[in-house]
């Protein structure tokens, strides 16, 4: 898997919002998105002042947005803002972006997601091992995201769940 290239300039510590879709996207529709996630992030603001933002399409399945909050903190307004955005999409591609009880594993360069009680079956069965990529879509800053988003599902908090040992 190719690491993901975020945008440079933003602080570690900008505040990220993890969207899961349940299909991946096509061509048209990440070109789509993205264009709608730039028209977003670019009039972005918090009480009148510019949030420092970016929104994209990763792996084809899922939306990020991140906020830089070095400059302008992101209030309870902008985060509305926000989550009003992603509800369009979900609407406008009939796709669901909320549902948390499906987890997302990286099997063969694809997102491929799971629901919490398959997730020990498709472990018995091979489909998924202790060092198949876990999508950690809990990370809240920049930070995480770059070290703790991707990661071995024997180092998440599903191992113990599902019996992996570290």
């Amino acid at each position: 898997m190719n690491k993901i290239n975020f945008p440079e300039g933003f602080s570690p510590a900008s505040r990220v919002w993890i969207y899961q879709s349940n299909r991946p996207f096509n061509e048209k529709e990440v070109l789509e998105i993205n264009e709608q996630l730039d028209q977003f992030t670019a009039q972005w603001n918090a009480h009148g002042d510019p949030v420092k933002g970016w929104g994209g399409v990763v792996m084809n399945q899922v939306i990020i947005l991140m906020a830089d909050e070095t400059r302008t903190m992101v209030s309870g307004c902008s985060t509305d803002s926000s989550v009003r955005v992603i509800k369009s999409l979900e609407r406008q591609y009939e796709i669901n972006l909320f549902d948390r009880l499906l987890l997302g594993f990286v099997v063969k360069d694809k997102v491929q997601l799971l629901p919490l009680q398959q997730v020990a079956y498709a472990l018995e069965k091979g489909y998924i091992d202790e060092n198949t990529l876990y999508l950690n879509n809990t990370v809240l800053n920049k930070a995480d995201l770059d070290s703790k988003w991707l990661i071995p599902l024997k180092d998440s908090w599903l191992a113990a769940k599902v019996g992996v040992k570290a």
